[in-house]
């Protein structure tokens, strides 16, 4: 079954439906993503893109790094 990493869910949806995606993230600079008070709040609405423009992360990294773990990237 293809994983498909959908850019506009928020982050808790997408680590609802793929648990690993937390270490994917925490592993790209996202360390308060595993924190779950982070994830429970500030999750429910932040995207991947949007937390990439406030860490400061290229978008274009992140994206090759989640196709490198198997995923199809949704824009």
């Amino acid at each position: 079954m293809e994983k498909t990493l959908d850019l506009t869910k928020s982050v808790k949806e997408l680590i609802s439906q793929y648990p690993e995606i937390a270490d994917i993230m925490r592993e790209l600079g996202f360390k308060d993503i595993t924190n779950p008070v982070m994830l429970n709040t500030v999750g429910r609405f932040m995207t991947i893109p949007k937390g990439a423009k406030v860490k400061n992360i290229s978008l274009d990294v992140i994206k090759q790094t989640f196709e490198q773990y198997g995923f199809v990237i949704k824009e």
